[in-house]
């Protein structure tokens, strides 16, 4: 275990020199070793789990590796964490300072103590060295740029402070650069005021007035000086701050005569009230400067001013907090904002299963309920961890459990909630309806909240906006997707809606609606997921949703598969909706028992539901219906990804869990000409050398993930136009061992497949020229037009093919030898090959295997019977023509020792061989296989030959005849059975 400790107290600068030093050091942990400044404990607990925090009393100091200390060099600000620094089986401590007078007392065997104004710089200006030295793009978390931005503002006044530097200006304008929220950074810095604001603070707060209104304070007051003020805005931004208002109008009434400003007036001038108002909102939908606007003033939506004269100042100041107040909506409830339903357990329950359903589900706490479902308490996963730590993992966690709570009910405001985890430091709240526990908000539900309360709020530059969130994504949806669609989504809306459901479009659908450029979206697939619960029965709501489409839409087909609470609605290619595929499913989590298993399943909320997917842009939501109609969610920054154009994974364990999760990140990145992140390439070779897969299997005997789901993805991309680059990508990734531990896509196997994709190209090429002939030939009872129209249909049929087959990748020259389209070959078109093209790829990449494993793997993916015969004998097969086609030097001798070979075994044979084999089998192939004998049976019988046995022998002597060229037409045929087979 690596550690960051801060000193005691600490205030920004030690927490983001600590969370920098963690970003530089992954999997490092940060100890706050003696609590922190008020102004940090107020962040962190909104903030804090968004940083890799551990509690003191929660590590085991035999198993810390290393220490780094940042912000302090002096045992003594370590508290009791300072006895960690004599363990003798350290191997690094990092002292990081900027106190160049303190005095060095840890046994530090790296130290960097320098000149700046805060510490978080030197850590900042280690990461930016390193992002400029990467070779794959640098960029950090929002949140982590944002605290290491704080550090340094505070500890520098903002850049005013003697001891400020250039580096410290330098490093603060690269973490902007990288995200840092000003927003956030503007509510935890503290600028100083001069004597006489601080003298009208004092004013002001004894003469505020404030109303709540929807759960915002709104504040508004009025300052009479002899003179203008400088300043105001910055006492305005400290009062907000001190009253904990929302939103604030302060103004400010003075006297202003004309010869101020001209002293050619006389001093007699009439002298005028003006009035100035500064105005700060943190409110959502406010806009102050449209407030402002007919009175002059102007600014931003969240912070606007006004200068005005020859007005009554009281009376203007009230009229201007009455109509702030007609601006502010009515913010989200509680209901609206939490988990349903919530993962709870009894009091009874062990420590140690506690924290395997914490594991099993991604969960930061868990509710405890009594016999009668009431809410007895709440355990935390610190608190788990702590209880663990002490060997106490077989007691009840009533122990441990927090029994005083703080509730609220679904109507419970936004704002109150807030206001309640930020004054007890509390992460979850429990939503209580007539005493019954219906949901949770936690602190991430808050956070999520207000950012996008932020990125919905267009008038303000001074918020950030992690990821940037389409103004009206119904609106965009509904102008791309033809109308009897948009009707059907919002029937199933109202639906859902009036069973007290949300209904969201999701995946795929949302991602190529983002992606789209052009005005028509052709969705053919569309996933719908219902967050709620159903009352009926436990097929679950998407079901039951469903069932009441299907009812509406009769036309449709109902497919219901009730062990995932799924249901499939599919319409026929004639109907309106033209071949509609929808997806209805009940919003659910899953968990896999163990790595490639398939997944276990249970009803859940919209937002675990989105976490359970492969991959950010996949992981997008639209709800439909109020409300909120048309709100993107957008939990793990899916958006970033798509502008980026790249795929990234969901958590660090998905492709250990489920490995074809690898090949749909590869089909992904092709098809959409993105790249695969670093980080998630990273795990996927770590998935991939670990080996956990074939361990698995030896240990359960099967790996479901590795059978009928991985076949889907192969064919997903083995039959795709991109197949050539897919799969090359998949041997550079070394995914192929997901079909066998020894595959991997070496020369030669990349030799075979070309020769093959040249196969199947000179067989479309072959049905081409038969189809072309065939239609020449009929011409002699066609019209000449008509032929010449026949002729340009297939003119174009062939351009398109050849467009294709550019679009999708030229080959280079294989040995594999083609003839020529201009090759006689009568009456000889190329056989039919029953078999896809993708599967044909498939089995060329089994039969590169050694021949015991070929059968097993193909069984394994459960290919079909003849698949998995085909490998099987395939080695026999070459081994017998390795012998005997080396003596076959008469085309007839070719035929009979070829055509007992099934068409795919010879095409695979022909792969393996030396290029005169393939030369042979290919001239088998494309000349003589479809050659008939001059005379069939109905001919022998006419000659009055008795039908039998021997009838077999003299149609293959008549057939080796005529390949060996020595019978030309029918006559001549007849004659060589009578000398032959002579008639009694």
């Amino acid at each position: 275990m690596d550690l960051v400790l801060c000193h005691t107290t600490a205030d920004f600068d030690a927490l983001g020199a600590a969370v920098g030093l963690c970003v530089l050091r992954p999997g490092s942990r940060i100890v706050l070793t003696g609590g922190c400044h008020p102004t940090v404990r107020d962040f962190l607990a909104l903030h804090r789990d968004e940083y890799p925090l551990i509690e003191r009393r929660s590590v085991n100091p035999q198993q810390i590796r290393s220490i780094s200390i940042v912000d302090a060099s002096g045992r003594d600000r370590l508290g009791k964490a300072a006895e960690w620094l004599d363990l003798p089986h350290l191997s690094e401590i990092a002292v990081f300072d900027h106190h160049l007078q303190a005095d060095l007392d840890i046994p530090a065997t790296v130290t960097q103590i320098e000149a700046v104004g805060a510490s978080t710089t030197l850590i900042v200006e280690k990461l930016k060295n390193q992002a400029e030295k990467s070779d794959t793009p640098f960029r950090l978390l929002p949140s982590e740029a944002t605290v290491m931005a704080l550090g340094i503002h505070v500890d520098t006044g903002s850049l005013t402070f003697e001891g400020a530097t250039a580096r410290d200006a330098i490093a603060l304008a690269w973490l902007m650069e990288q995200g840092a929220s000003l927003g956030v950074i503007a509510e935890y810095v503290e600028p100083g005021l001069s004597p006489q604001l601080q003298d009208l603070l004092r004013e002001a707060l004894n003469n505020l007035r404030s109303e709540t209104l929807h759960g915002y304070s709104v504040a508004w007051v009025l300052l009479s000086t002899e003179a203008y003020v400088p300043g105001l805005s910055s006492l305005a931004s400290r009062l907000l701050d001190l009253t904990e208002t929302d939103a604030l109008l302060l103004g400010n009434v003075y006297k202003f005569g004309e010869n101020e400003n001209n002293r050619n007036i006389a001093p007699e001038s009439p002298v005028s009230n003006r009035l100035t108002i500064i105005g700060r909102s943190r409110i959502e939908g406010t806009n102050l400067s449209e407030l402002f606007k007919p009175l002059g003033g102007g600014g931003h939506a969240r912070a606007a001013s006004l200068a005005t004269r020859d007005v009554d100042p009281l009376l203007t100041l009230n009229q201007l907090a009455e109509e702030l107040k007609t601006q502010i909506p009515h913010p989200p409830t509680a209901r609206e904002l939490m988990s349903s339903p919530v993962r709870s357990i009894r009091p009874e329950t062990s420590v140690g299963e506690a924290h395997r359903i914490l594991l099993r589900y991604g969960h930061s706490g868990l509710s405890v309920v009594d016999a009668d479902d009431r809410l007895a308490g709440i355990i935390s996963r610190r608190d788990i961890d702590i209880a663990l730590h002490h060997g106490f993992s077989h007691a009840p966690v009533k122990g441990y459990m927090s029994p005083q709570l703080k509730t609220i009910a679904p109507d419970t405001l936004l704002p109150e909630i807030e206001s309640l985890m930020v004054t007890y430091d509390i992460g979850r709240l429990p939503v209580l309806e007539n005493g019954q526990l219906v949901g949770i908000v936690t602190r991430t539900d808050v956070l999520r909240e207000l950012h996008q309360q932020k990125a919905r709020d267009r008038g303000s530059n001074a918020e950030l906006s992690y990821c940037a969130v389409p103004e009206s994504v119904e609106q965009l949806l509904r102008s791309r997707i033809s109308p009897e669609l948009w009707q059907l989504l919002s029937i199933a809306a109202n639906i859902a809606q009036n069973r007290g459901w949300q209904l969201y479009i999701v995946g795929g659908a949302v991602r190529d609606l983002l992606l789209a450029t052009d005005d028509t979206l052709a969705l053919t697939d569309i996933d719908l997921v219902v967050d709620g619960k159903c009352g009926s029965d436990d097929s679950g709501a998407g079901v039951e949703l469903a069932s009441s489409l299907q009812k509406l839409y009769p036309e449709s087909r109902l497919d219901v598969h009730g062990q995932f609470q799924t249901a499939a609605l599919l319409w026929p290619k004639d109907s309106a909706f033209g071949s509609l595929w929808v997806d209805i499913a009940t919003a659910r989590t899953e968990f896999y028992p163990y790595p490639a298993a398939n997944p276990e399943v249970e009803a859940s909320s919209i937002r675990q539901d989105l976490y359970r997917r492969d991959f950010t842009i996949n992981a997008l939501a639209v709800r439909l219906g109020v409300p909120r109609s048309g709100e993107l969610l957008d939990f793990f920054c899916g958006l970033l990804d798509l502008e980026s154009k790249q795929i990234r994974v969901l958590h660090a364990n998905s492709f250990i869990e489920d490995p074809t999760r690898i090949y749909r990140a590869v089909r992904f990145a092709v098809r959409l000409g993105f790249e695969i992140e670093p980080q998630t390439e990273g795990y996927i070779r770590n998935a991939l050398a670990s080996g956990i897969y074939y361990r698995i299997q030896g240990e359960n005997g099967r790996a479901p993930a590795l059978e009928t789901r991985l076949k889907s993805e192969l064919k997903y991309i083995l039959q795709a136009p991109y197949w050539k680059v897919a799969l090359q990508m998949l041997g550079d990734l070394q995914a192929l061992r997901c079909i066998h531990p020894s595959l991997e896509l070496d020369r030669e196997l990349w030799r075979q497949l070309r020769l093959l994709d040249r196969c199947l190209n000179g067989r479309r090429r072959k049905k081409e020229e038969g189809r072309r002939k065939k239609e020449e030939g009929s011409s002699a009872t066609d019209s000449v037009t008509d032929v010449k129209d026949r002729r340009k249909k297939e003119k174009g049929r062939g351009e398109k093919e050849e467009g294709r087959g550019k679009k999708e990748q030229t080959i280079p020259n294989s040995q594999f030898p083609i003839p020529d389209a201009q090759s006689p070959m009568p009456n000889s078109p190329f056989p039919i090959i029953n078999i896809p093209d993708w599967q044909m790829r498939l089995e060329v990449l089994i039969a590169y295997l050694a021949p015991e494993y070929r059968g097993k793997v193909a069984a394994n993916l459960q290919l079909p019977a003849d698949s998995i015969k085909r490998l099987e004998v395939l080695e026999a097969g070459k081994n017998q023509l390795a012998e005997n086609l080396p003596k076959c030097e008469l085309p007839s001798q070719l035929v009979l020792l070829l055509r007992n070979y099934e068409l795919p075994v010879l095409i695979a044979i022909s792969l393996q061989s030396p290029r005169s084999a393939r030369r042979q089998i290919w001239e088998y192939l494309t000349r003589w296989a479809n050659v008939e004998p001059p005379l069939n049976g109905n001919d022998l019988k006419a000659l009055g030959y008795k039908p039998g046995p021997g009838f077999k022998r003299m149609l293959d002597d008549l057939l080796a005849a005529k390949l060996d060229g020595y019978l030309g037409d029918r006559a001549a045929a007849i004659s060589f059975l009578a000398q032959r087979y002579p008639q009694a």
